[in-house]
This record gives C-alpha cells, sequence and structure tokens, in this order.
C-alpha cells in the first residue's frame, strides 16, 4: 500500500524488521503509527489496559519467543507509566523496542506546557534504557528505526527507547526502502584469551560452571562442558541452559548449605553472563573457589561483585564454542564430582520440601506438570515464586522461565499474557499472589479479549505475606500496613467474562490444576491458602530469612 505518513512508514518498517505483535495503548499522539499498522494489517496490535502492562506483556513475550519486544506508548505520563516495566527489561536484558511519542518539535524539550509535554522525558528514558533514540524528521526515520531494533537485540541485549514526535509522524516520507531485519553484533573472545582459559580447564579436577541469564544462547555449549566433566549451577535467570533434570546440576539452588560445600571442593569456576546477583549469593558474601573465571558480552562487568582470574570479553556461545574446539572429548576431572553434585541436590530440594508444609503436594503437581508439558512458567514476587517456583518447579527450556527479575511485585498477571501469546501451542502456568495481581488486575480483562492460553495459579493469603513475616521476624510482630482487602475474585471473573476456579482443599489441587490446563484461554485458579493453612516455615525475604537457607 502507498505509505502516506511516516506514521505508515515506521508500521511497515516494524514488519520488514520481523516484528509480528505490538503491545501498547492508542493515544492521539501515536495514532498515525496505528493506523498504519490497522490499515496494513501485518502486525498483530494488543490493546493494553495500561502502559505498564503493555511493557511486561512485551518483555515476557520477548523472553519466550527469542524475538524483540515492542511496546508503543504515548508522551510524558504514558511513557513514564511504562517506566517501572521497561526498568525490569533492562534489569533481565530484554530486547525491547519501546517507541514512544513527543509533542511537535517546534515545542519538544521547551517546557513550552503543550499538552502532554515532560520536558525531561529523555532524560527519564535514558535512565531506563540501553540506548536512546529520536527520529527528528522524516529522512531519518528507517535508519533510526533499524538502528534501534539493533541496539537491542546486539549484545549485551536490552530495552531501547525510540521518540517520535507526532508531527513527525505525520509528515511525508522522504524515501521509503525496505528494511532488513538486523543481525544481532556479538563480541567474539581472542585466541589468546580461549588458550589460556583451556589450559586452566585441562588441570582442574572438579570443574564448575555458573550460567546467568547472558548464557540462555549458549545451551547446546553448556551442556556439552557438562558431558565432559563440568558442573552446572545457574542463577535464576539462567535456569534450563542445562537441562534441569541433568545429574551434575545443581539447577538454581546456588546459595544452599549443600552448594557451598560443592563450592567449596571446586578448583576452578567460570561465571557465564551472570552479574552474580546479591539475592543469589548472599550479597556477594558467598564463597566461590578461588580460580574464578568470568566470560560476558559486558566488558563492565568485568570482576564487579566478586575478583576474576580471567575475564573474556565474548558472546557466550561463541566463548564456550571456542573453548570446547580446544578441550578433549573427556576430561580428566574427579569420577565423584557428579555423585556429589546430585546428593547435593537432592538434600537441597528435600530441606526446601520440609520447609513447604501443606503447599508440598502443590509444588509437587507443579514439577510434574510444567516442564512436561513444556509450558512457559511465568511468576509474580510471591512467597510461593521466592520458595518453590524459582528453584525447584523446573522448566524445560530456557526461553520457558519468566520471572520478574528486578523483584517488582505485581508484574506477573501481564507477563503471562506476553508469555502466552508468544507459545499459542502451550498453557503458560502463571503464578502470582494476591497482593500483586492488586497491581495488575485489569489486565484480567486483555487476557480474556486477546484469548490468552494461560492458567493464573493466584495464591491468596490476604495479605502482603512475606511483609508480615519479616514484620513478625524483625519488627516483634508489628503488622502495619501489610493486610490486604481483597476482592471477591469469582466475582470479579465473573465480571469481565474470565474462566474461575477456587482450592481450597490442598488435595483438591491435582484436579483443579489438571482441568484448568485443559480450558481453552485464560482460567484463575484461586488457591485459599487462609483455608488450607501457612507454609511449615515462614519465609522472611533476602537477606535475613534467605542467607545460608536457599530462599
Amino acid at each position: 500500500m502507498e505509505l502516506k505518513t511516516v506514521g505508515d512508514q515506521i508500521a511497515r518498517g516494524l514488519a520488514d524488521l520481523g516484528v509480528t505483535t505490538v503491545f501498547g495503548v492508542i493515544s492521539i499522539h501515536n495514532m498515525p503509527i496505528l493506523d498504519g499498522i490497522a490499515a496494513q494489517g501485518l502486525i498483530r496490535f494488543v490493546p493494553a489496559r495500561g502502559e505498564a502492562g503493555a511493557m511486561n506483556m512485551a518483555d515476557a513475550y520477548a523472553r519466550v519467543t527469542g524475538q524483540i519486544g515492542v511496546v508503543l506508548t504515548s508522551t510524558g505520563t504514558a511513557a513514564g507509566n511504562a517506566a517501572g516495566g521497561q526498568a525490569e527489561a533492562l534489569t533481565a536484558g530484554t530486547p525491547i523496542l519501546h517507541i514512544t511519542t513527543q509533542v511537535d518539535l517546534a515545542f519538544a524539550d521547551r517546557d513550552r506546557a503543550a499538552i502532554h509535554d515532560v520536558p525531561k522525558q529523555p532524560e527519564m528514558l535514558k535512565g531506563i534504557s540501553k540506548a536512546y533514540f529520536r527520529i527528528w524528521d522524516a529522512a531519518g526515520a528507517p535508519g533510526t528505526l533499524s538502528a534501534a531494533c539493533s541496539a537491542a537485540i546486539s549484545a549485551p541485549t536490552g530495552p531501547v527507547s525510540l521518540e517520535i514526535p507526532v508531527d513527525v509522524q505525520r509528515m511525508a516520507p522522504v524515501a521509503s526502502p525496505r528494511l532488513q531485519p538486523p543481525v544481532a553484533v556479538r563480541p567474539v573472545a581472542s585466541d589468546a584469551a580461549l588458550d589460556e582459559l583451556a589450559e586452566r580447564v585441562r588441570t582442574a579436577k572438579r570443574p564448575m560452571i555458573w550460567l546467568g541469564g547472558g548464557a540462555r544462547g549458549a545451551s547446546k555449549e553448556a551442556t556439552e562442558l557438562v558431558a565432559r566433566g563440568f558442573g552446572a549451577v545457574t542463577s535464576t535467570m539462567g535456569r534450563g541452559v542445562v537441562p534441569e533434570d541433568n545429574a551434575a546440576s545443581l539447577g538454581a539452588f546456588n546459595m544452599t548449605p549443600e552448594a557451598a560445600d560443592i563450592f567449596a571442593g571446586c578448583d576452578l569456576m567460570i561465571v557465564v553472563g551472570s552479574r552474580l546477583r546479591g539475592n543469589e549469593t548472599r550479597n556477594n558474601k558467598l564463597p566461590l573457589p578461588g580460580q574464578l573465571i568470568q566470560i560476558d558480552a559486558d566488558a563492565s562487568r568485568c570482576g564487579r561483585n566478586y575478583p576474576v582470574d580471567q575475564f573474556i570479553h565474548a558472546d557466550a556461545a561463541s566463548a564456550l564454542g571456542g573453548l570446547l574446539d580446544r578441550l578433549p572429548a573427556k576430561l580428566s576431572t574427579d569420577p565423584s564430582f557428579a555423585h556429589d553434585i546430585a546428593t547435593a541436590r537432592a538434600r537441597s530440594e528435600g530441606a526446601l520440601r520440609t520447609r513447604l508444609g501443606p503447599y508440598q503436594m502443590l509444588a509437587d503437581h507443579l514439577l510434574a506438570r510444567v516442564p512436561a508439558g513444556r509450558h512457559p512458567w511465568v511468576r509474580d514476587v510471591t512467597i510461593s515464586n521466592s520458595t518453590f517456583g524459582n528453584r525447584y518447579v523446573t522448566v524445560a527450556a530456557p526461553n520457558l522461565g519468566v520471572h520478574a527479575a528486578g523483584g517488582g511485585i505485581g508484574q506477573g498477571i501481564a507477563m503471562g499474557i506476553g508469555a502466552a501469546l508468544g507459545s499459542p501451542d502451550a498453557k503458560a502456568v502463571t503464578l502470582v499472589g494476591d497482593g500483586g495481581a492488586m497491581l495488575g488486575i485489569s489486565e484480567l480483562i486483555t487476557a480474556v479479549e486477546e484469548n490468552a492460553n494461560l492458567v493464573y495459579v493466584l495464591m491468596n493469603d490476604t495479605a502482603y505475606g512475606v511483609i508480615q513475616n519479616i514484620q513478625d521476624a524483625q519488627y516483634d510482630g508489628r503488622r502495619h500496613y501489610s493486610a490486604l482487602k481483597t476482592p471477591n475474585f469469582q466475582k470479579l471473573c465473573d465480571a469481565v467474562d474470565m474462566p474461575y476456579a477456587r482450592v481450597d482443599r490442598i488435595d483438591d489441587f491435582a484436579d483443579a490444576f489438571d482441568a484448568a490446563l485443559k480450558t481453552e484461554g485464560p482460567i484463575v485458579l484461586e488457591v485459599d491458602m487462609v483455608a488450607i493453612g501457612p507454609f511449615a516455615e515462614a519465609f522472611a525475604g533476602p537477606p535475613a530469612g534467605a542467607a545460608g537457607k536457599g530462599a
């Protein structure tokens, strides 16, 4: 079709770049782009109920599909509404293109009080973005759009903001070249660095690899290293890079006492694509092996949280592939190493299960169903996720684990939608709490409207449960502001045509969950924790409640 405006050109350019889905909220300031999207019919637009939800949807969609997530917001407050979700994407390193708008160029950055104008919008966007771009005129539209997409997917990946003033969107295109999907730019390790690393590995008897989110594209290489004699452990973001049922993997049981014992016996650890976050290393006080190697696509990460003996600035897959080329088919490692790791993993799991009390059965059933069905496993910040969700319930592949890496509450409902739309052949199992649900509850309507194939497992204890546990543990039981008035979720679901089921006896969970999996489209399965009772051991959050317990 004829491209009459830059808005039309942006719509077609996104399709040329391989974008099939855009999340956002329509506004007077982004209508030229959305008019082009609707007229061309090449891209699915998902109208969220708020910009925060749209950003979370795009984030989860990108993690599950491996494609860039695209969000379209309006100027000022609307772009600000998306900021929390974009901070999450920045923390997780998710490739996101946030297309937002700007007032007419004559008024931009001048504090002239134009409608929706926020003079410091660029500074806000720069603070939550890997990179920031603005299209200043029609001539720059194709190249700037292409550059923004390239920046988002190139290592280290992350969210990129692109401002397009509304009057520029309405301009006639100067030229309309067809864009090509960008190729990600990734750093490559030097031969000398890999030679040095290979020499270190050859002499190691109990080598370990720690895999973070930056290693998600290196499953084949990491799994082969384990087959040759390495042990493995992951961050929460790195789950599934090595299959979580591999006997030589601790999975995400990364700071239990049993894991610490394994690390104490290791003579080399390679940390790949992980920042060794504080909540997974006891605020960097967890002892790690004395010979520590770091591989990361971000050169600034070198030794930031732990001192390292060697740093390799490289993409994970290329670096590990180059290392494998330099190693024998089987390393001369300690033959008991894998057995020791399997024992430590089993003991860590057993200790966790004893803390779950009645929720052992629920966790066990999710463990049996989620990876077997290759369902995306999406989790909001809840006690249930902090105990069994982040570690015990495994994922079938690294792209199927989605959680709020930045620890922000209330993102799960929207993330479940993005994961479901990105994985339509499986049901996105989404673990949320009543507290977090209050922040994103309007997006339940989006789930219904888009017929997103997901089940919300809603753990309802009518409180900010972890806050109450912290108040009990650290504030002599003074519970201020942590009790919640929650809606009648059955009535709420009925009001928006959302299928609903409820469990108030733990023995009923398995059948109710299996029935929910068979439901077409979305469904809320509420677990009445008040009726069922508390966990056997109260989770009081990091760092006071988690250190040494793997929580």
